[in-house]
């Protein structure tokens, strides 16, 4: 299994630009995989540091793409779409702390680093009716100044990082996350299509 995620790592370090776009796609829309987009840049980053400012735009893009696939998919159900999605408890808090301060949480979820559940924030957000353009911007904002920090962190500390993706401990780490993204991710879409 290790040897699989490995070589899923190194497809999406093969595709460069386009492999962030469609990674941060993935990761803003379905997939549950820790740090992964993160990782994906910093790699890239290390290994062509002058694409850092494209690299970052791409992770940029691809995450307000999947930001946007997921606001049209839960605005439509709504309320009511979300309620059949957890508990009456839950559902309750997560509306009230919402409605008092939206911005402030997706500006959060945007922002902070797995495992700040952004995707359960922006289909929240969305089902609730806060407005589209409104959280597209919020999000790519957040999202720009996110990825091209870390661009820049990868660009100054690149011998560093493929000095650090050599060690065994690393690669070991990348292929756990891997397989937790993978079946966290089959999780999520199996009780995404049960309960639509």
């Amino acid at each position: 299994m290790g040897g699989f995620a490995s070589h899923l790592l190194a497809w999406f370090i093969r595709l460069g630009a386009f492999g962030l776009l469609t990674f941060g796609f993935l990761d803003s829309l379905i997939l549950v995989f820790p740090f992964g987009n993160d990782v994906l840049l910093i790699l890239l980053v290390a290994r062509k540091r002058d694409w850092f400012p494209i690299y970052a735009a791409c992770a940029t893009l691809g995450s307000i793409a999947g930001t946007l696939v997921l606001d049209l998919l839960t605005r439509k159900g709504g309320e009511e779409g979300l309620k059949k999605m957890m508990k009456a408890q839950r559902f309750s808090t997560l509306k009230k702390r919402l409605g008092e301060r939206a911005g402030v949480a997706l500006a959060v979820a945007s922002m902070a680093p797995p495992p700040f559940p952004f995707t359960p924030v922006i289909a929240a957000a969305s089902a609730f009716q806060y407005p589209r353009r409104r959280l597209l911007s919020i999000v790519a904002a957040m999202r720009t100044l996110r990825f091209f920090v870390l661009g820049m962190a990868a660009y100054w500390t690149g011998r560093e990082v493929l000095r650090i993706m050599q060690a065994s401990w690393f690669k070991w780490a990348v292929a756990v996350i891997v397989v937790f993204g993978i079946i966290a991710s089959a999780i999520a879409v199996i009780r995404f299509f049960r309960r639509r």
